[in-house]
Parts: C-alpha cells; structure tokens; sequence
C-alpha cells in the first residue's frame, strides 16, 4: 500500500523487566475521581457516575522525558494519576470480569492546562485544548497485573523538587477499575492498546520550567519529567 506521507510512528510504552514494548491505542481519562480533588474543582464528590475526556495517543511522553512548556497557559497543573493498560477487548463487559481486560498498570501524570480549561467550562465548552495537547500525557513503565496483581489500595504521590503536593490512596476512589473499565466498555468497545488515566487526587497545582515532577504509586512504580522553557522541542 503507497501513502501520501509516511504513517505516524507506533507509539508505544516499556513494560518493565521486559524488551517487548506495549502498544498504545488510545487515551481515555476519568474526570474527578478522588472526593477531595473534586471539591477542590468546584464539584459535587457524590457518587453520580463518571465522565470521561480523552487525549490523542502521541500525547504520551515516557517516563524521563524533558517537557516544554505549553503554549496558551499560564497555569501548567500537574495531576497525579494511576493508568490502567488495557490488554484485552471487549463490549459491555460485566463488572466482575472487567480485570481479566487489564494487562497492566503505571504511574503517570495529566498535564493540564488549567486557566484554559476553566475559560473553556465557563463557556460550556469542551475541554480538548486543555488536556488534549502535545506531550500532555506522561506515562511510566507499565507493570504487568500478572507480576503486581491489581491494585486497589496503596499510597499515589506528587512531589515537585522534592516536595510532595499530592498524597492519598488509591483506596480513596470514588470509582475503582473493575467499575471504570465496565462503564467505558458500554460506550464504546475497549481494545488491547487504549489507556485508562483513572482520576488524580487533591493537591493539583501550578508547574514552572525547571520543575522536576515524579508521580510515584506503591507497588506500581513512578514518573519523572522535567518542565523546561516554552517553546517547540
């Protein structure tokens, strides 16, 4: 088959102790997972069910990566969250078979416009420009749930140079992941590849260049990043 142009690359994360590499298909994310981080929006922590937004797939930065940063802000927040990496498909799956979907998990970090996506609820408008922008999805290595089980308890963490903005536990979920991966597989059908961001807990706040920023997860993992000056590169 010929092509106008090359294809986009494949993008795809380590998975840790292993040379073969996971496959990312594409980006879901669930919004105002944690109680506390929803109070803080602004929003009601009452268990209504969950929203989610997504990001493009090459908005995925590995752990390590150097960020520049994002035009259109002047409120860069970081969002510590546990993702879920889906290794089996499926429609309209049943809750209690909803882990056999899981191939593993990972530490990472939804980098949010902030200021943008405010002006942008104010308006009742969608949120892409906000979370859906270049290299706003940093992602660790993925541990496989075969070697780390599925976790649903352990301490998520923040620190920027050192200090630790967020802290809690995964155990504070509004929504856990058997209940995520079955209300996103009734709305559309999941595939081996897609991305499970699963909600940040309180304590988001603002990043300047020079930051260094590491989201870490008990018996999951960590990752780092470092903001750097705005600009393409």
């Amino acid at each position: 088959m010929r092509y106008a142009f090359p294809p986009p690359p494949v993008i795809a994360l380590p998975i840790a102790g292993s040379e073969v590499r996971f496959p990312v298909r594409r980006i879901f994310c669930v919004g105002r997972n944690y109680a506390a981080h929803a109070r803080e929006m602004g929003g009601d922590p009452d268990r209504e069910p969950p929203f989610f937004f997504t990001k493009p797939r090459d908005a995925v930065v590995e752990d390590g990566a150097e960020i520049p940063y994002p035009p259109l802000t002047r409120a860069l927040h970081h969002e510590a969250e546990l993702v879920v990496a889906i290794g089996h498909g499926g429609f309209a799956i049943p809750e209690e078979r909803a882990l056999e979907h899981v191939f593993g998990y990972a530490a990472g970090i939804d980098l949010t416009r902030r200021d943008l996506q405010r002006a942008l609820r104010a308006k009742g408008r969608p949120w892409d420009w906000a979370k859906a922008f270049d290299r706003s999805a940093p992602v660790g290595p993925i541990r496989t749930a075969k070697e780390i089980g599925h976790p649903s308890r352990g301490r998520i963490t923040l620190a920027v140079d050192g200090e630790v903005r967020q802290d809690q536990d995964l155990a504070d979920m509004i929504w856990r992941v058997p209940e995520i991966v079955a209300l996103l597989s009734r709305a559309v059908r999941i595939a081996p590849g897609d991305l499970v961001f699963t909600g940040t807990p309180a304590g988001v706040g603002p990043l300047a260049p020079g930051d260094r920023v590491t989201a870490r997860i008990e018996g999951v993992g960590s990752c780092t990043i470092r903001i750097l000056a705005g600009g393409e590169g």
